[in-house]
């Protein structure tokens, strides 16, 4: 009897591998070497909506699995305008060369904390002109 219980873990652990939610604007399987911020750069999508948008995917995002599917957004909830931080970025910088407000770059990227201290190399951000209605 305690198999029916392990088996049913392993059934839906398998299912949430193969298959991403039914309002996926966008999709990407993970192949070897992905990181978050590889996919996230390659295509066109923030840093904060792809663990958003799979919350099966750890802080580190270091629990990445070949074959996995990943939704990359919601439809009506799917920013594709991103900018890569580089070095000496901030949020100042990063929100006039989109021409956005700084509110609305921190709203639509809730990683980002208000005083922007935590910008770090590499994330990718969404630069939406407009607020994306994460839910």
């Amino acid at each position: 009897m305690w198999f029916a219980p392990i088996f049913a873990l392993l059934f839906t652990t398998v299912l949430n591998l193969g298959a991403a939610q039914s309002d996926c604007a966008r999709e990407h399987t993970v192949v070897a070497g992905d990181t978050c911020n590889g996919i996230s750069a390659a295509l066109n999508v923030s840093t904060f909506q792809l663990a958003h948008v799979n919350t099966v995917i750890d802080a580190a995002c270091d629990n990445l699995q070949v074959g996995q599917v990943l939704c990359l957004g919601i439809i009506g909830q799917d920013c594709n305008a991103t900018d890569i931080v580089v070095s000496g970025d901030s949020c100042g910088a990063i929100a006039l060369a989109n021409d956005i407000d700084l509110a609305t770059l921190l709203v639509n990227n809730r990683n980002v904390n208000s005083a922007c201290s935590n910008l770090l190399i590499g994330t990718v951000l969404c630069v939406a002109a407009g607020i994306i209605p994460y839910t």
